[in-house]
C-alpha cells in the first residue's frame, strides 16, 4: 500500500505527536508499505530518509503549548505537490483542525483521508469558533482515530460523527535494550524527567519542591532532567548543595531518550492538564522504569495500575510516594512487572495492524461513495 501521512508539526523539535508519526511510519515500512511522510522542515534538516520537507515551520501557540507549523499559499503548493507525486492509496493526516499542513491535505486530496486527532482540550474555544471553516475539510475525512477516550470525547463534541480509539504506540523492543548511561542510577537513587520543564502544563516546578525536600534527607539522590529549556532559570532558587544533584541533559536523540529512561529509579510525570494520552508514560514502561504520575484521566487509564498517582501539583503528597517507593525496591518491581503487562498492548506491530484495518475501511468508504 502507498501511504502519506502529514505530521502537523515539525520534527526538528521533539514531541508527542511527531513522536507517534515517527514510529507509526517505521512500523509500516517494517510491514512492507511505502510510505511518505510530509512536514514542516527545511531542505536541508537532518530527517528520517521517508519525510519529506515541506518548508520552514514557524512557532504558534496552540493547546496551551507552542506548536511549529507550516500553513499558507507556499505550503499549500507544496502539498498539493506531494500528494500529485505520491499517488497515496490512503492520506493519513494528523491533528487537521490546526492551522498546519494536515488541513492543508486533508483539503487538497482525491485519495482517501484518514485523520487522527491527539488534542484533549475539551474548552477550545477556537475549535468551536473554527466550526463552518473546518467543515468542508472534515467531509474528506472518511476514517476518524482518537489516542485516547478524552481525544475522541473532544473531537465528537466540536466536530461530530464518531470513529476508532488507537493509542499512541511505543516501540517496545528498543526501550528494553536500552542501556543506562553510565554511573546511573547510583547507590543514592535516582529519579527522571523528561519534557520542556519550562512549560508550566509540564508540571516540573512540583516535582522540584518535592526532590528538593527529598534530597535535603537523601544526600545521594539525584535527579535526571532531559529536555529543552534553560537550567539556570529552572534551578535559580534550588539550594547550590542540591542544586549540583540536578542534571540537565538538554535535547536528546531517541537513542538516549531510552537510555535516560533506563537510568532512573524512578519516573516522574507531574503534568498539570492538557494531556490526552501520555506517551511518555508508555516509554518508561518500556524501558521497566516503575512510573509516578499527576492524577490526570488520560494517565490513568494509560497506567492501569501499572503506575503511582498523587494528586495534580501537590509537591507534598508526590514527595511521600516518591520516598515510600525509592525505599521498597519490591514495590518498584511489582509497578514494573505490572507495566510490562500493560504496555504490550501498546507496542506498534500491535497498534499499526490495527491502523492499516481502519485504512482498509476508508479506502472501501472512499470508493464506494466516490
Amino acid at each position: 500500500m502507498r501511504i502519506g501521512i502529514v505530521s502537523p508539526y515539525s520534527f526538528e523539535v521533539p514531541g508527542g505527536v511527531q513522536n507517534h508519526i515517527r514510529d507509526l511510519a517505521e512500523a509500516l515500512i517494517a510491514l512492507g508499505h511505502d510510505v511518505s511522510v510530509l512536514a514542516p522542515a527545511d531542505e536541508d534538516a537532518p530527517n528520517p530518509p521517508y519525510v519529506v520537507p515541506a518548508g520552514r515551520a514557524v512557532p504558534v501557540p496552540y493547546n496551551g503549548s507552542v506548536a511549529r507549523v507550516a500553513f499558507g499559499p507556499v505550503s499549500a503548493a507544496r502539498v498539493r505537490r506531494w500528494l500529485a507525486n505520491g499517488d497515496f492509496d490512503v492520506v493519513h493526516v494528523h491533528e487537521p483542525i490546526s492551522p498546519s499542513l494536515s488541513f492543508l491535505a486533508a483539503l487538497s486530496s482525491d485519495a482517501p483521508v484518514v485523520a487522527t486527532f491527539h488534542t484533549a482540550n475539551p474548552r477550545s474555544r477556537a475549535m468551536a469558533a473554527a466550526q463552518g471553516i473546518l467543515q468542508p475539510m472534515m467531509e474528506k475525512i472518511t476514517g476518524r482515530i482518537a489516542v485516547s477516550e478524552l481525544a475522541r470525547k473532544v473531537q465528537v463534541e466540536h466536530l461530530g460523527g464518531s470513529g476508532w480509539e488507537i493509542p499512541n504506540g511505543v516501540a517496545v523492543a528498543a526501550f528494553e535494550a536500552a542501556t543506562p548511561l553510565p554511573g546511573w542510577p547510583g547507590d543514592g537513587g535516582a529519579v527522571g524527567f523528561l519534557g520542556r520543564f519550562t512549560e508550566p502544563r509540564k508540571g516540573f516546578p512540583t516535582l522540584l519542591e518535592a526532590f528538593c525536600a527529598l534530597a535535603s534527607a537523601r544526600p545521594g539522590l539525584r535527579l535526571l532532567v532531559a529536555g529543552p529549556g534553560d537550567p539556570d532559570e529552572a534551578v535559580r532558587h534550588v539550594p547550590p548543595g542540591i542544586r549540583e544533584r540536578i542534571v540537565f541533559l538538554g535535547l536528546v536523540s531517541e537513542e538516549d531518550k531510552r537510555r535516560m529512561l533506563r537510568s532512573v529509579d524512578l519516573y516522574v510525570a507531574p503534568n498539570t492538564g492538557g494531556e490526552s494520552f501520555g506517551m511518555i508514560l508508555t516509554e518508561a514502561m518500556a524501558a521497566g522504569t516503575p512510573v509516578v504520575a499527576s492524577d490526570l484521566e488520560a494517565f490513568r487509564k494509560v497506567l492501569d495500575g501499572g503506575g503511582a498517582l498523587f494528586p495534580i501539583g501537590d509537591a507534598a503528597r508526590l514527595e511521600t510516594v516518591l520516598a515510600d517507593l525509592l525505599d521498597d525496591p519490591d514495590a518498584r518491581r511489582a509497578l514494573a512487572a505490572h507495566a510490562r503487562r500493560i504496555v504490550a498492548r501498546y507496542d506498534w506491530p500491535v497498534l499499526a495492524q490495527q491502523i492499516l484495518e481502519v485504512y482498509a475501511t476508508a479506502i472501501e468508504v472512499h470508493h464506494a461513495t466516490g
